[in-house]
């Protein structure tokens, strides 16, 4: 091993001999230069960290060339030593730069974290409110160099009335940061401390049985697939995601039951919901045919994807609803058609119980204690009360089909309603629901009755 000092004069001599050997500076301790069987050199730096006793450690600063010189070496050597005398591993730090600018840079870390999210519902969420709202602000930034005022960052770009989206991002990042708390990838969250956003206030609107009748009959001249799932919202009252997501293997023609599976329902719950006379006629018109598949999406893209087109469809059906002859209707979401069918149960003398059985929640009766040792599935309890509710819904259809006259009902292959009690093969009965359907969707005028007949005529 030779020794002298470090200089561009000394560096190309080590180039030019054919020993690999280090060339240790005479001026900084433990400061060298490497010379490998290719004939390449690096800037070496030896050290101990913890005095005598412990082990020698070897730190590369870099190859001989842009930008390690023998005077930039030198530098980041005498750089590096204060970093071992103030107890710093300068290989260790290094590790920790190079995992900080990859693996925990909140871009790679957010993905990784959304891969983690158990629950579809919520992994969506998750996506969403990262990829739209938090990466466009704090892009690559290691995570550990987050701080609050990032966070505060992130909210303030969103728009003020967005406030159930706010407190869905909030929610997103504190889950986010406590999750790499938990991990070890950093001590504290930066979100420690902070106010959850204000409360949404609890929408109350549901909607009255003539509206509900409207939007019914409305339904089919929307969309082949948003029709049938407003009218599958109605009758059963689940989420959205849940009806539009539904497949052939989750229901059950001879028992009459859709058994929604734990990994898409929102609260990662499975739930068992009756299916009535509504609901089994809109799943036959979907089928289109008296047997109903095996397997397969019910409501399906052209191509195989699954159906998103919500907005659209309830601006279709918006716009019919303000062209059916009918009072104006208020503002609503679907999801208000869930409050309705909660609310129907409650007019209708349904057991509180039994309403959050259909519904799926977890909290109110089936929380704590109640949840854990309550096992009762209400089975039947659901059955009856989902009967009521088809009943109740189907006067008010007909109410509304004897009040309207936009929209005549469709034939009994599209039209539940009247399917309820005629079931595909019977044909007979079919010619019957259909004259009957056309008689109460048209105008019709008395005239005389004929001679010979005991009732009056009926010219349309």
């Amino acid at each position: 091993m030779a020794r002298g000092k470090i200089t561009k004069r000394s560096i190309d001599v080590l180039i030019a001999s054919s020993e690999n050997d280090i060339l240790w500076d005479d001026s900084i301790r433990g400061f060298g230069a490497k010379r490998t069987k290719s004939g390449a050199v690096s800037y070496v730096l030896q050290f101990r960290m913890g005095g005598r006793e412990s082990k020698t450690r070897r730190y590369t600063i870099g190859s001989h060339g842009s930008p390690w010189s023998p005077s930039t070496a030198r530098a980041e050597a005498e750089r590096l030593f204060i970093l071992v005398a103030q107890g710093t591993d300068p290989g260790e730090a290094e590790r920790q730069r190079r995992r900080e600018a990859v693996d925990l840079a909140f871009d790679n870390y957010a993905d990784r974290f959304v891969d983690s999210c158990v629950g579809k519902g919520w992994k969506r969420l998750a996506e969403q409110g990262l990829r739209l709202h938090v990466k466009p602000v704090l892009g690559a930034k290691p995570l550990p160099r987050l701080v609050r005022s990032d966070i505060i960052a992130v909210m303030d770009r969103m728009p003020r009335e967005q406030i159930g989206n706010i407190r869905n991002v909030f929610a997103v990042m504190r889950r986010l940061f406590r999750w790499a708390v938990g991990r070890g990838d950093i001590d504290r969250s930066p979100m420690e401390g902070m106010e959850t956003p204000p409360a949404v206030t609890p929408r109350d609107r549901w909607l009255s049985d003539q509206e509900l009748a409207r939007v019914w009959l409305a339904a089919p001249h929307t969309h082949h697939c948003f029709g049938p799932i407003i009218r599958l919202l109605i009758v059963t009252g689940q989420r959205r995601e849940e009806v539009s997501s539904l497949r052939w293997e989750e229901v059950d023609q001879v028992e009459r039951m859709w058994t929604l599976p734990k990994e898409r329902a929102k609260n990662g719950k499975s739930n068992q919901i009756p299916l009535n006379d509504l609901a089994v006629a809109v799943l036959d018109q979907v089928a289109g045919a008296a047997k109903w598949p095996r397997a397969g999406k019910l409501f399906a893209t052209a191509r195989g994807g699954a159906f998103t087109g919500y907005s659209k469809g309830k601006d279709k059906l918006v716009l019919l609803l303000s062209q059916d002859g009918g009072e104006p209707v208020p503002d609503w979401r679907l999801h208000d058609l869930r409050r309705t069918l909660a609310t129907g149960f409650q007019r209708l003398g349904i057991r509180f119980e039994v309403t959050e059985a259909v519904l799926n929640h977890v909290g109110g009766s089936r929380a704590g204690v109640a949840g854990i040792y309550q096992r009762h599935d209400w089975k039947e309890e659901k059955q009856e009360a989902l009967k009521l509710w088809n009943d109740h819904v189907s006067s008010a259809i007909q109410a509304a089909t004897n009040a309207l006259r936009a929209f005549p009902q469709p034939a009994p292959a599209s039209d539940p309603t009247d399917r309820q009690d005629a079931r595909a093969n019977d044909a007979s009965r079919n010619g019957e629901i259909q004259r009957r359907m056309v008689s109460n969707t048209r105008k019709v005028e008395k005239v005389p009755a004929r001679r010979g007949r005991g009732r009056a005529g009926m010219k349309v």
